[in-house]
């Protein structure tokens, strides 16, 4: 028996096929979709402005936002013009790109000792933080609060692309990130420069207010699920915690980083 559909098909002289599935669409992603993409005009304008990044590899805008790049930094040889949903198959399921993407040149890695151990410096290292749009809050607020870098151990951090520069809203291109093999290494290495380790625990006896005092002082962070990990907590010089008068004993490690900085901002005599 026809169904309604193959019957209302033969009264218009048309024979009914269903149409293989895939055939027609233009809307694929390339099967070798590449992480590499910074997007949202903040990150790309950041990136675009940041002399230490060679020339961009590929820049698609929106008419719109091909002009505001032009306005700024003159006409680009890698610009592609293209509408908002053709700029979305470069990107990840999702993004957010505001009509505007950069596959910029890679930006190179800091190195320990490019960070100077000055009274007030304020310096990071998360441990297994594995989320890029937490790692990317954390680089934002590290902008803000004029950190002198981060550091993300090889193989348990995200690329500094993605949702990760989306979040940090430029911050990736304002604060040196070092990467290392091993944490507990580069708080040694760090500490014998001159700075010193206080990593943020709950179970800590004291308050992160009352361990600071002016010095360099390095903040490691762990994951939210785990904190730090023991070895990593062995080699801070002291372990803290945020008070919270609130009861409410969690913080996402996003919102505790900022608070650390702003607690470490203050000025001490």
């Amino acid at each position: 028996m026809a169904s309604p559909t193959e019957r209302n098909d033969a009264r218009k002289g048309r024979k009914f096929r269903p149409k293989p599935q895939g055939q027609g669409r233009q809307d694929r992603r390339p099967a070798n979709l590449s992480d590499d993409w910074i997007w949202g005009w903040h990150a790309v304008e950041a990136a675009l402005a940041n002399p230490r990044r060679g020339a961009p590899l590929r820049l698609v805008a929106t008419p719109d936002k091909a002009r505001q790049v032009e306005a700024k930094f003159g006409r680009q040889a890698v610009m592609e013009v293209a509408d908002a949903h053709q700029i979305g198959l470069n990107l990840p399921q999702g993004a957010v790109h505001q009509g505007i993407a950069l596959r910029p040149a890679p930006l190179e890695d800091a190195d320990l000792s490019d960070f100077e151990p000055r009274p007030g410096a304020v310096l990071l290292i998360l441990d297994q933080v594995t989320d890029p749009q937490n790692v990317g809050a954390i680089l934002r607020s590290a902008a803000a609060f004029g950190a002198a870098g981060m550091v993300l151990q090889d193989r348990n951090a995200p690329k500094l692309t993605g949702a990760l520069a989306k979040a940090a809203a430029g911050a990736v291109e304002q604060v040196p990130v070092a990467r290392v093999v091993n944490l507990s290494r580069a708080i040694d290495e760090l500490s014998k420069a001159g700075w010193r380790a206080v990593g943020l625990a709950g179970e800590a006896e004291r308050g992160l207010d009352e361990v600071l005092d002016g010095a360099p002082t390095v903040l490691v962070l762990g994951s939210e699920g785990e904190g730090l990990r023991r070895l990593v907590a062995e080699h801070c010089d002291e372990l803290a915690k945020i008070a919270m008068p609130g009861g409410f004993e969690s913080l996402n490690v996003s919102a505790a980083a900022a608070v650390a900085l702003y607690e470490a901002s203050r000025p001490r005599r």
